[in-house]
């Protein structure tokens, strides 16, 4: 399973980015956004990098003005995190990766007087950008953002929407990436800080697995970033199978 979802996530975060093989590892970059999770390199399996292959990896990233990162299993290329430590990175976090398979569906409620959809217009989609970029701290959405989503829905990437039914105030959403080989990840679930702990997220879960099960997936995954995105997500039928280490360069 985890070499699985390790190659879906090589061919994720190649989707409208530029790579280059640098050593064992594929490093990615954004072309026009220096967001550190959009940039980031993994490396192969079992991959052994000497000190030459990091420096050059640094190189590439600090030549496009992006931050030298990576994100990947841990399992799956063991000897690389001490490599990368040695050279200056430090741990951003060993994020739980999560599975869920058909036959654990655990539907968590849609809270009163909220409404989940699936974004069309361009005002649904920007709202969709507009609410994670919110509850994740990041900069409203430009033209671009809203593009790049459209062009992911395009290709089957799907996204849902949650706002108050009476208003269509947003209040978060979710989505889940463009599926390839029957996988998905499902990723960037956000809620505004004023609507927290009223079970949005647990509900944006939900639709979200229902959506990719709909559309042909069958190995929807995602990473937790906190212990109360974890209670969550395995309140919603996910369990851990393996870590997701993000970790990046510090300058000295």
């Amino acid at each position: 399973m985890e070499s699985h979802i390790q190659s879906y996530l090589r061919v994720a975060a190649s989707h409208q980015r530029d790579t280059e093989q640098i050593g064992p590892f594929l490093a990615t970059f954004s072309r026009s956004n220096n967001n550190p999770f959009l940039n980031y390199a993994i490396p192969d399996e079992n991959a052994t990098p000497s000190p030459v292959d990091v420096t050059a990896l640094i190189v590439a990233y600090e030549k496009r003005l992006r931050r030298p990162r990576l994100e990947y299993i841990t399992q799956l290329a063991p000897a690389v995190e001490e490599v990368l430590i040695n050279a200056g990175f430090c741990v951003e976090g060993h994020l739980p990766l999560m599975t869920y398979a058909p036959g654990s569906e655990q539907s968590l409620p849609i809270p009163p007087g909220i409404e989940l959809i699936l974004p069309v217009s361009d005002d649904d989609l920007f709202a969709t950008i507009s609410v994670q970029n919110e509850a994740y701290g990041a900069p409203p959405p430009d033209v671009g953002a809203i593009a790049a989503l459209k062009s992911s829905l395009k290709a089957g990437g799907i996204a849902v929407l949650a706002r108050i039914i009476a208003t269509g105030e947003p209040v978060g959403a979710g989505v889940c990436t463009v599926p390839s080989n029957q996988t998905t990840e499902i990723a960037g679930i956000g809620v505004r800080p004023a609507f927290r702990r009223r079970g949005v997220a647990g509900a944006l879960t939900t639709r979200l697995v229902q959506e990719a099960f709909a559309s042909g997936v069958s190995v929807p995954f995602l990473m937790a970033a906190h212990e109360a995105e974890k209670r969550i997500y395995a309140r919603a039928g996910f369990s851990i199978v393996g870590k997701i280490l993000h970790i990046s360069y510090s300058k000295p």
